[in-house]
């Protein structure tokens, strides 16, 4: 396997200007843990600050087109499609980023920052139910962010 590393000490993006652009997929996912109370807040739509599902879905995309941005040697690369999905429990919601290219490189940061801003998104509307009483947050917690898939078409 051959590393795409400069080899050198230092920093600097990878040259990807011989490559060719090809079709390509990243599904990542991340959980945050909730409140029971504040879960059933969500499900029955009364969060203050609004829907934070729907605004998980704005900001990872938001994310996912600003990762060059966010990260300094990603390369910007065009966005084709973004899905995010939720499957919610009564004490977690699961954000999965679904993100496609047709570029010299892979995605994966891409679909990451979706789920990584999608997750703090949900944190910031809903932390008003998630403090106790000195103003922490003992339960709420975002875990398990992975790349579950990456694909690339030649």
């Amino acid at each position: 396997m051959k590393l795409t590393w400069n080899g050198r000490s230092i920093l600097g993006m990878v040259d990807i200007s011989g490559k060719l652009a090809v079709e390509r997929e990243a599904i990542a996912e991340g959980k945050i843990f909730l409140r029971k109370e504040t879960m059933k807040m969500i499900t029955e739509n009364r969060v203050e600050k609004g829907d934070p599902f729907q605004i998980a879905v704005i900001s990872a995309t938001n994310a996912v087109k600003k990762t060059s941005d966010l990260i300094p040697f990603c390369h910007q690369i065009p966005i084709e499609d973004v899905k995010v999905r939720f499957d919610s429990s009564e004490t977690a919601v699961t954000v999965k980023v679904h993100v496609k290219s047709f570029s010299k490189t892979g995605v994966e940061m891409e679909a990451l920052s979706g789920v990584l801003n999608a997750l703090l998104n949900i944190w910031d509307v809903v932390k008003k139910y998630e403090k106790d009483k000195d103003g922490n947050y003992p339960t709420t917690m975002i875990t398990d962010v992975r790349v579950l898939s990456k694909m690339k078409r030649s």
